[in-house]
């Protein structure tokens, strides 16, 4: 696959004697030691405790003192300096300047005859008008964008699971402080520097601080005096790719590593667009050429014994002629016009030169899930005896047509509600809400799981309290699959062990299929039925998840 790529520079231009200072917070970003000293001693500096978390009061407390958990955002260019660079910059420039020597020609002409002829007059009017149209023009159209830009930053905001009083909740991660109990999973972006206490094949995804490609290995353990590459310090903003883990909060906001970072980054000059240049390109050659032309039939008029005056007011049009007016407003108005086509494809663009750049482009890559998608899953199909069941998502279930004492859906069901980590949040003003509105801690897909169980047969949380869970593998990106062991409520004295993850990891470690409450061998016939009925719902654009389970 050949890439297209525009070449885009960018600078740092620091000021004096901040070279200095980034020297001395490049120095402090790995100058601590929560990495080093044992996990109770931290404990006691932070004062939190591993199952209690910190209570309200001393959270307030934290958060009064450091506040929130985010990036203090770059300086934003006021709105009025970016309305005078519409208005001025880049090729308007050549304009006013055009402008202003009309506006000068009829000066002269004015002092110099009584009956002036006003062509300059209005011709430096004209161009005027046209500079200050276009230019508003431009501004308002990039300043509507802007808006709603900036309105999607609230739409999704990140959250965590952290311990508070001894209970889990689901704070927004700027909500977080020092000292937090959280849970991070697969899938979850890390949402403070955090020291890990517990982790079950956690991994993280550090490319975007470190450039390691691939995925880091996190735990308890102490490894490296370096805090950058020890393992038991996940950081802020990297992704968890594999596993589950428990940190404390030990830094947050501009205090993490990141944040470090990003304040040092916050001085980058983005550089001009490939039309900009193009743009700037032209006005010298434009004005070079005027400049030129002028001057040099100035002289011929002088040496031919015009009167000076006269020579003068040649020289200014032949300058103004050379100016192309309509060009401005001929760019404006087709970059304004693409904007307009791509919003109608809902395609929003912040800066009318950047249209141009994106003719360019031959590939864009872009995040599905939260950004294409709301990330809201629903159970739409169910596969179990041999048959494809519709489920019905509305609160009464009035079209569902599959029968809710079937074996196969009873053992499927079984699997769906054990091998899960997704739970109801616990708040009273949640669990009044009908099933499907409630929010849920844990992932999309296992939130969906546990939602339709709920719904179609109940006692989710009292029936995961009669078969405990005894051990956990969480799922991975390697391996494609999640194994929980359980204690069972039935007469069998084993374990229950269930799976569930990607249907052809599923279907390889299974030798029978349980139909119709009977265990048949897994032939080629039902291998074919599974992978028929498996392509049949990825069809359906679905996400598809096998599930099983045996007697140990």
């Amino acid at each position: 696959m050949t890439k297209k790529r525009n070449s885009a520079s960018s600078s740092v231009k620091p000021t004096k004697g901040q070279k200095k200072q980034n020297l001395d917070d490049l120095k402090k970003e790995v100058e601590f030691d929560e990495h080093k000293i044992d996990l109770n001693e931290l404990l006691v500096r932070l004062q939190t405790d591993v199952t209690k978390g910190l209570s309200d009061e001393r959270a307030r407390q934290v958060l009064e003192r450091d506040g929130p958990n985010a990036l203090s955002p770059p300086k934003t260019t006021p709105e009025w300096i970016k309305f005078c660079k519409n208005l001025f910059g880049g090729f308007a420039m050549l304009l006013w300047t055009g402008a202003f020597l009309c506006f000068f020609a009829y000066g002269i002409t004015v002092a110099s005859y009584d009956d002036a002829p006003k062509d300059n007059l209005w011709l430096g009017v004209a161009l005027s008008v046209v500079v200050v149209l276009t230019g508003v023009f431009s501004y308002f159209q990039e300043a509507k964008s802007s808006r709603i830009m900036d309105s999607f930053k609230n739409m999704v905001p990140q959250q965590a699971v952290a311990v508070r009083n001894g209970e889990k909740r689901t704070l927004k991660a700027e909500e977080l402080v020092v000292g937090d109990i959280i849970d991070v999973k697969f899938g979850d972006r890390v949402p403070a520097d955090i020291r890990v206490i517990q982790a079950h094949g956690f991994k993280v995804d550090n490319s975007s601080l470190t450039g390691e490609s691939e995925p880091c290995a996190r735990g308890p353990e102490f490894t490296n005096e370096n805090p950058l590459e020890t393992k038991n310090i996940a950081f802020f903003s990297t992704n968890a790719v594999e596993g589950t883990c428990v940190g404390v909060v030990i830094r947050t906001g501009d205090r993490t590593v990141m944040g470090r970072i990003a304040n040092l980054a916050s001085g980058l000059d983005t550089g001009e667009t490939p039309i900009a240049r193009e743009i700037h390109h032209f006005i010298n050659l434009i004005t070079s050429v005027a400049v030129f032309l002028g001057v040099s039939f100035f002289i011929i008029a002088i040496a031919l014994k015009y009167y000076w005056l006269d020579a003068v007011i040649f020289l200014i049009g032949i300058i103004v002629a050379n100016v192309p007016e309509g060009l401005l407003a001929t760019v404006t108005v087709c970059l304004t016009l693409t904007a307009k086509r791509m919003a109608k494809k809902n395609c929003l663009v912040k800066n009318l030169e950047a249209v141009e750049t994106l003719g360019s482009t031959s590939t864009i890559c872009s995040d599905k899930t939260g950004t294409l998608t709301q990330n809201r899953m629903t159970v739409a199909h169910m596969w179990y005896d041999n048959h494809i069941a519709e489920i019905d998502t509305s609160e009464n279930q009035v079209s569902s047509t599959f029968d809710k004492d079937a074996a196969g859906l009873r053992a499927l069901i079984r699997c769906a509600m054990l091998c899960n980590r997704a739970e109801f949040k616990l708040d009273a003003e949640n669990l009044k809400r009908p099933i499907l509105q409630r929010e849920c801690i844990g992932d999309a897909s296992e939130s969906a799981l546990l939602k339709s169980c709920e719904l179609s047969f109940g006692g989710v949380a009292q029936y995961r309290e009669l078969n405990r869970k005894i051990i956990e593998i969480p799922f991975n990106s390697t391996n494609k699959f999640q194994v929980s062991v359980h204690e069972t409520d039935d007469d069998d004295e084993r374990y229950l062990l269930v799976m569930k993850g990607a249907p052809e990891r599923i279907l390889d470690k299974c030798t029978t299929i349980y139909v119709n409450g009977s265990d048949l061998e897994m032939t080629e016939y039902w291998k074919a039925q599974f992978n028929n009925a498996y392509l049949e719902l990825g069809g359906y654009g679905e996400r598809v998840l096998g599930f099983c389970d045996v007697r140990l």
